[in-house]
């Protein structure tokens, strides 16, 4: 071989090895983008005594003082302190406060899950638990009790965790069947590409659970179907049929953690109320969460303290 082959095989690398280089400039991906902020408020326990207005017009200050601010506010459910079993002028007395602190100091578009707190059942039947419920959307301007929407690029699902017990009597959490035939739906009719974040009030999966009172007894673990949805077998498997499933919030336990299982992220997001306005609840301070989803189907959960 002589310098001039030499030469040419050279010059024959470099060609192409440029039009290498600008076919993966052509092809690099975009970077990511946020599409939408979200300020997750759940177990907010509005009440007239305890300062419980002024912390929650306090948290609504501290969302809304960010410098990027949410795109809109989930209310994870628990708006109320106590509607089970109370008298209904002590129940009107709660959603009235929680309406006037909303009224005067929000600005920002809300969604809403109801909790079981929320639901006012003075006779334990179904017929009372469903009249509960009802009172509870109207408070929330809720139309049905779970529903899904889609805007800048993400398909929301909020879903109603809390269901009475087949006695009738008080709850227990998981879908009823016509909600599940509903979700699975509705899951399949939103095209894939598109990704998906799913709101509960009780978490369909977390570990904080298990450090919520005396849950390990007799060799045995314990975790009652009040805390964690007992169709969580059923839901996982539903999600994991499909990719574009990529987080779930839930709030109810009060506690922040986050489990990963099977590609999809999930997060229990504490309470704007604490331990219901007494301080800490273990060890998590009364706060929410900004929850940041991109174009690339990403999410980020930070939990903000805002006291």
């Amino acid at each position: 071989m002589n310098r001039r082959d030499v030469v040419r095989r050279m010059g024959t690398g470099l060609a192409a090895l440029s039009v290498n280089n600008l076919v993966t400039a052509q092809v690099a991906p975009s970077p990511r983008k946020r599409a939408l902020r979200i300020a997750h408020l759940t177990d907010i326990h509005m009440q007239p005594l305890v300062g419980a207005a002024k912390g929650f017009e306090h948290c609504l200050h501290h969302v809304q003082a960010m410098a990027e601010k949410p795109d809109l506010i989930i209310n994870g459910g628990d708006a109320i302190m106590e509607a089970h079993g109370r008298g209904k002028d002590s129940v009107q007395r709660q959603w009235r406060l929680y309406q006037d602190v909303l009224r005067s100091e929000n600005a920002l578009p809300l969604l809403s899950c109801v909790g079981n707190h929320d639901i006012w059942c003075k006779q334990e039947t179904a017929t009372a638990f469903g009249d509960g419920r009802k009172w509870a959307m109207d408070e929330l301007q809720m139309m049905r009790p779970y529903y899904s929407l889609t805007q800048n690029g993400w398909h929301i699902i909020v879903l109603d965790s809390v269901q009475p017990k087949a006695d009738g009597s008080w709850y227990t959490a998981h879908l009823d069947e016509e909600q599940y035939h509903w979700l699975e739906a509705d899951l399949k009719e939103t095209p894939p590409e598109i990704p998906i974040l799913i709101v509960s009030h009780v978490p369909i999966l977390a570990a904080c659970v298990f450090f919520d009172g005396q849950r390990f007894a007799n060799e045995n673990w314990n975790i009652p179907a009040r805390w964690m949805h007992s169709d969580t077998v059923r839901l996982t498997n539903l999600f994991h049929r499909y990719s574009n499933v990529k987080a779930a919030l839930s709030g109810h336990i009060h506690l922040v953690d986050r489990v990963d299982y099977n590609n999809v992220s999930y997060f229990c997001n504490g309470a704007v109320s604490g331990a219901w306005w007494f301080g800490k609840y273990h060890h998590t301070a009364a706060g929410y969460a900004v929850v940041d989803l991109f174009n690339d189907g990403t999410v980020e959960n930070r939990y903000v303290n805002y006291v």
